[in-house]
């Protein structure tokens, strides 16, 4: 991981208060700058042997390199799944000022 930059971290909520709940933690804690929720995500996957299908809410968390241990951490002791999608891809471009305002928000507070 290449210091100093923007992560998208990906997961899924089975419903919008988890989805809200895990957001709203993300963000009073400084581990994300915004969570961006999309809900009625249709998500097909293996599980237990079986090919199953679900409803969910997409979740795209915006954090930056040294928040993300922690975002993914906190992502899973507040998730409802036993296993849930946590997959981060690190931005190679974004707007300057965006990028600025994600490591500012993401900053912890001294």
């Amino acid at each position: 991981m290449s210091a100093s930059s923007l992560h998208l971290l990906f997961s899924t909520c089975p419903d919008a208060d988890s989805a809200d709940r895990i957001a709203q933690a993300l963000l009073d804690e400084r581990l994300a700058a915004c969570v961006t929720q999309l809900p009625g995500a249709q998500s097909l996957y293996r599980w237990n042997g079986a090919i199953e299908r679900s409803t969910e809410v997409q979740l795209l968390i915006k954090t930056w390199d040294d928040c993300l241990p922690d975002a993914i951490a906190r992502l899973q002791a507040l998730h409802p799944y036993e296993l849930p999608e946590a997959v981060a891809v690190q931005a190679s471009a974004g707007l300057p000022a965006y990028l600025d305002w994600v490591r500012a928000e993401t900053r912890k507070e001294f």
